[in-house]
């Protein structure tokens, strides 16, 4: 279980950085619509708060 729930969460980190990366990339572009750029926005928001409970489930689990 923590095995995996640590894999969990390091997908869950790079999914973040990954989408945090296409937000910046589509900036320095300057080619992204800000339609765009506000959802990528809000999966970055979703996903890091993911990252962050399932590490805070992972702390607790291993403190049982």
């Amino acid at each position: 279980m923590k095995i995996a729930l640590t894999i969990i969460i390091l997908a869950a980190m790079l999914a973040t950085v990954g989408v945090l990366l296409a937000g910046l990339l589509g900036m320095a572009r300057g080619d992204q619509s800000p339609h765009r750029s506000n959802k990528l926005m809000q999966w970055r928001i979703g996903l890091q708060g993911l990252a962050l409970v399932l590490i805070a489930l992972l702390m607790w689990i291993w403190r049982s």
